[in-house]
């Protein structure tokens, strides 16, 4: 029998560096998997210049959903982002439209529920709605009053942050029904536009920076 740090083919094992090998081996396995996660969404993604006004480069990600791997590896990277940083989570909110394209895969993932939030008067029933201005035009977010309940912990997504107009109205429009905003998830964002400043203290994770 072989006792701790006896000597093996030359080599003197100890269990500890054994352990602290296999951690950081573990650690740089799953950063070059998120950077490849990172590189095949940023290949999907188009520019269209001056789309939907002139001066507007329009981040296309609908390439995205026509490649199962790069559909996946965003739902992967959400999923790993938000089990590991809100334990705690009660319902995922999308923004209209392309937050639903999200949301709804990443709460089937989660366990946890969706609830819309669409442009005004698209909803049926009683409403709260709160008026905000995009980077080209203005407009106004509504959700249907019993969409969240109170003390609810919720994450929002949508696709892109900009300004940060609609995700601002978007929690604005849940602390009116007293529930908490743990944070918001954009697949892309534009730094220069400084809309995560905006939204402070709420956190943004984003996926693709510009």
């Amino acid at each position: 029998m072989r006792m701790r740090g006896q000597k093996c083919s030359g080599i003197n094992v100890c269990p500890c560096d054994s352990a602290l090998l296999i951690h950081t081996l573990m650690i740089i396995t799953t950063r070059v998997m998120m950077e490849e996660k990172l590189d095949l969404i940023s290949k999907c993604i188009r520019t269209f210049q001056d789309f939907p006004t002139k001066g507007i480069p329009f981040k296309d990600i609908f390439p995205i959903l026509k490649d199962p791997k790069a559909l996946t590896a965003v739902m992967d990277l959400f999923e790993e982002h938000v089990r590991n940083s809100y334990p705690q989570l009660d319902l995922i909110v999308g923004l209209d439209a392309r937050g639903f394209l999200f949301g709804p895969l990443l709460a089937q993932r989660l366990g946890v529920g969706f609830a819309p939030i669409r442009k005004k008067g698209k909803l049926p029933g009683p409403t709260l709605s709160v008026a905000y201005s995009l980077e080209y035009a203005q407009a106004e977010a509504e959700m249907q009053e019993d969409a969240v309940s109170e003390g609810q912990k919720i994450l929002i997504i949508d696709d892109l942050l900009a300004t940060g107009g609609t995700l601002c109205a978007a929690c604005e429009l849940i602390r009116q029904q007293k529930a908490e905003v743990l944070g918001c998830l954009v697949l892309v964002e534009l730094k220069d536009l400084n809309g995560s400043d905006k939204l402070k203290p709420t956190p943004v994770f984003s996926l693709i920076q510009y």
